[in-house]
């Protein structure tokens, strides 16, 4: 999520006057763990886009500014993270040797297909990059016209891809309230919008992932000025004529958790699904990058 004025400045008056929302309300059901995470580089910071491994032990991550990193998680018995381990930042490339150019850096969805490659959506310049390792030269994927023309700002935020390889990208903001998400889809080399998602209150797509269970999965945040955020994810049955079976997996209290942006969903051993979530601090020194975890019920997965 790019940096807003007036965003900086309630942010700003929220730590001045000590607001802490809800954040000493009880989790909601199936909270695991929440774990700030910090590396002294100017680098760090400003996620937007997280994937996990199949077993939740390795990683992948990418910031705003078009950094990434991966490595490794520390858990406890319990399957609670007690640590990160990362590699150290790298600026993703364009179709070359150089990082992308200034201004086309706003990486914001991170999808890892099955073949072990990754594609990335973009924000600021709509358009989906796709690299065969993070540390290697990108392909663009083609773009439609209609990418061009949505909402400033507010572009392709969330990224997923399906077993059988299909992405499926949506944009943060859908235009108004009433206007449900349009949903692109990418397969056999050509983009549709084939459907579109009910747009609910004042909650904004950030984030999206189809889980181990086949569920599309959509990370959801809406803010409440200096109070903070409240996040929410729901899923949906997903088929080639659109969502279905709508669930709330998780709906935080206002301020419970920071500027949630990214979710991974896999399968822990236990059978249970985990939603891993984590924050984008915006670089700014009164926010926190977080790992935030939920589990969901293996019968509840079913």
């Amino acid at each position: 999520m790019p940096k807003r004025p007036v965003f900086a400045l309630t942010a700003g008056l929220f730590l001045v006057l000590g607001l802490q929302g809800s954040a000493s309300q009880p989790y909601p059901e199936g909270f695991v763990s929440a774990i700030p995470w910090r590396i002294e580089v100017a680098e760090f910071g400003g996620f937007s886009g997280i994937e996990l491994s199949d077993d939740g032990q390795s990683f992948w991550a990418i910031t705003d500014k078009g950094w990434w990193t991966q490595g490794t998680i520390l858990r406890d018995d319990e399957g609670r993270i007690t640590a990160m381990n990362a590699q150290p930042m790298r600026f993703l490339r364009g179709r070359f040797e150089a990082a992308l150019a200034r201004g086309r850096g706003d990486a914001e969805g991170l999808a890892r297909a099955p073949d072990g490659s990754f594609y990335i959506s973009f924000e600021q310049i709509p358009r989906v990059l796709h690299y065969d390792t993070l540390d290697g030269p990108a392909r663009n994927l083609v773009t439609p016209r209609e990418f061009a023309r949505m909402q400033r700002n507010s572009a392709l935020e969330a990224l997923a891809i399906g077993a059988d390889g299909t992405i499926y990208t949506l944009p943060e903001r859908s235009g108004e309230l009433t206007r449900p998400f349009p949903i692109w889809r990418y397969r056999d080399g050509k983009w549709d919008q084939p459907f579109a998602l009910r747009r609910d209150g004042g909650f904004l797509a950030v984030g999206a992932d189809i889980g181990p269970d086949g569920r599309f999965y959509l990370l959801e945040r809406e803010f409440h000025g200096v109070t903070g955020f409240a996040s929410r994810v729901r899923s949906f049955a997903l088929s080639d004529s659109g969502l279905s079976d709508e669930r709330t997996e998780m709906q935080s209290s206002v301020g419970q958790h920071d500027n949630l942006e990214s979710i991974s969903v896999w399968r822990a051993p236990d059978g249970d699904l985990r939603l891993t979530m984590i924050s984008d601090d915006n670089f700014y020194f009164f926010q926190t990058t977080e790992i935030v975890e939920y589990r969901i019920p293996s019968h509840s997965a079913d």
